[in-house]
Parts: structure tokens; C-alpha cells; sequence
């Protein structure tokens, strides 16, 4: 019987350092190169996760590369757009929105080469782009606008950050993607003008942080305390007195410079937690809505046989965390 008891004992004793060693590990946060979430190196420089106590570890990926590994278990958390939290969650990785932190107004681009000077110019010709990613999606979103469908063109199947090379190569007429992958696209063919932009549909692309829903369970608290930094972030970018420095710390970051950095952020509208929490709660139909952009991110990844089964958008939103953000920030 005492023996019966130890083993118990030592048995109880091991699962409560195992929930203890969980309980310590970091939250880890896949990320990638994006303006709205090179944002947040500003809060790992300086220090402001470790002031609310929290322990965190991003981790630097291209960006399907960062889906992949979130999928694969090495990640609580991914940043990706909401029409690529679908993607994620039908293939196997459920997750869930947590927050905004911009939508994309201007930085995703069609690019064409010298001689095409609109959308509509693009008919008939061939196009870089890596098909069932966000890219596809606003290309889709440009034909309809201008009277062309899929049809009229030719897609060229490219990894986005492969983009420029193809494009300089002169293998295709005209590349999609964002920066800044968009912009050396335009660099390395003189005279390239672009085309279409995100900044002709606003709310096409909303950029998240998603987290797995055993994360979110578990560490709930910790996930508000992260998002309630966001408002602090974005005040040091955009004071005029810290933004040299928040430029050169997400230029650093990327391998790029502060210049160009200022250039990406332009095309970035960067969602306060206010602005967030009011996309998150509209309801209906519409961009102006996070659950209305998702539902045309949804109808557009069946469609294109990105995943077969119809995704229940409202299903991948906690709709109260941002409002709890906003009330921690307070206190």
C-alpha cells in the first residue's frame, strides 16, 4: 500500500511539474513581413512585454512558411490575413482572431510591366502570382471591377517573394503581391507602373494575430494583456518624436531601410484597438466588416478549391477580446 502511495505521489509530483513547465513556456507568435506586425518589434525592443509580464518569443518566417509552421504545432499564435486563418483553420490548424492590426491600403499590389497602363490592359496577357493566396483574391476582385473574369488571363504560378525576379525576368506581363515584394518588383523593371492596389477596396485585406483555441483557453489573460501593448505600439509610430526610431527598429528587422520602411507604412492603415473592436463587431454584408470581408475570403478559397468544405466565418472571431484589451490598457 505505501508503495501503491508513492508511485501516486510521484505520479501527482510529475504531472505538476509537466503543468508547471507548460504553464512557463512562452507564448510563441509566428510572424512574418508585413508592416502591421513588424509593428510589434517595437514592444520586443523595447522591453514593454517583459513590463506586463509576459514571456513571448516571435518567431521570423516568410509568410506561408509562418502558416506551416503554426499548422504544425511550433507556434500559439500566427499572423496572416483573414481570409488565410480559413486556410489555415479547414487544413487541420483551428484558430482564432483575436485582434486587428490594419488593413492593407495600398501595400498589395498588381504590378505590370511598360505599355500596360490599366487593369483592363492586363486581357490576354500573363500574370505572376501565387495562386489561392490573398493575391488571388484582390487580382479576382480587380477583374470583376473592370469587367474581366479569370478567364481573360493567363496565372503564372509564383511564390510571392519570387515576384520580382520573374517579373524582371520577363517571363510574365505582371506580377501580384505586397511589400516588399511589390515595390523591388517595380525597382527592377523601369518604367513598371502599378496597376490595382488594395487601396482601391479597403477591408479586401485585414491582417490578424490568430491563436489556437487550447492558447487562448489556457492563457487567456496573457492574450489580453498582448493586445492591450497595441495602442502603445502604434502611439510610437506615430509620434513624430519616437517614429525615426520605431522605423529603424522594423527596419532592422527586415533587412531593409528606414526610408523604405516610412514607404510600406503608407500603405498600411493601421487599426487602433477602437477602430479593430468596431470592424470586429459590424455585422452583415461588406468590407467595413470583418465578418462580411471574411465571408468573399471564404466564398473565393471554396471556389478555387483551396479547401472543399464552406467555412463558418463568425466561428474564427472572438468577438469580446479586443474589448477587454481596450479596458486592461485603461487600468
Amino acid at each position: 500500500m505505501k508503495s501503491s502511495r508513492r508511485l501516486l505521489s510521484l505520479g501527482f509530483l510529475s504531472l505538476a511539474a509537466l503543468a508547471s513547465t507548460l504553464a512557463a513556456a512562452p507564448l510563441k507568435i509566428a510572424y512574418s513581413d508585413w508592416p502591421g506586425w513588424v509593428a510589434w518589434e517595437v514592444a520586443v525592443q523595447k522591453g514593454w512585454f517583459k513590463d506586463a509580464g509576459l514571456d513571448v518569443e516571435f518567431l521570423w518566417f516568410e509568410y506561408a512558411p509562418s502558416m506551416d509552421a503554426f499548422t504544425a504545432g511550433k507556434a500559439d499564435a500566427v499572423m496572416v490575413t483573414n481570409g488565410d486563418s480559413l486556410v489555415t483553420g479547414a487544413n487541420g490548424a483551428k484558430n482564432t482572431v483575436i485582434m486587428l492590426t490594419d488593413y492593407s491600403n495600398g501595400n498589395d499590389m498588381i504590378v505590370a510591366k511598360p505599355g500596360i497602363k490599366s487593369l483592363k490592359d492586363l486581357k490576354g496577357k500573363k500574370i505572376g502570382i501565387e495562386v489561392g493566396l490573398v493575391e488571388h483574391l484582390m487580382l479576382l476582385n480587380a477583374l470583376k471591377k473592370n469587367g474581366l473574369t479569370e478567364a481573360d488571363v493567363t496565372l503564372v504560378n509564383t511564390p510571392t517573394n519570387q515576384t520580382p525576379q520573374v517579373f524582371a525576368s520577363g517571363q510574365v506581363d505582371a506580377i501580384a503581391a505586397w511589400q516588399p515584394n511589390s515595390g523591388q518588383a517595380m525597382k527592377a523593371v523601369a518604367g513598371s507602373t502599378t496597376v490595382y492596389s488594395s487601396a482601391d477596396e479597403p477591408g479586401l485585406i485585414y491582417d490578424v494575430i490568430a491563436v489556437t483555441p487550447q492558447s487562448l483557453a489556457q492563457h487567456r489573460a496573457d492574450w489580453v494583456k498582448f493586445v492591450a501593448l497595441w495602442d502603445k505600439v502604434l502611439a510610437y509610430i506615430n509620434d513624430p518624436a519616437t517614429k525615426p526610431d520605431a522605423l529603424k527598429i522594423m527596419a532592422a528587422r527586415t533587412g531593409s531601410t528606414p526610408a523604405d520602411y516610412a514607404a510600406f507604412i503608407g500603405g498600411t492603415h493601421f487599426l487602433s484597438l477602437a477602430d479593430g473592436a468596431k470592424v470586429i463587431a459590424a455585422k452583415g454584408p461588406g468590407f467595413n466588416s470583418l465578418t462580411g470581408s471574411s465571408a468573399v475570403a471564404n466564398e473565393f478559397n471554396v471556389k478555387n478549391a483551396v479547401y472543399k468544405q464552406s467555412q463558418d466565418v463568425s466561428a474564427y472571431i472572438d468577438f469580446k477580446l479586443t474589448g477587454e484589451a481596450i479596458k486592461a490598457a485603461k487600468k
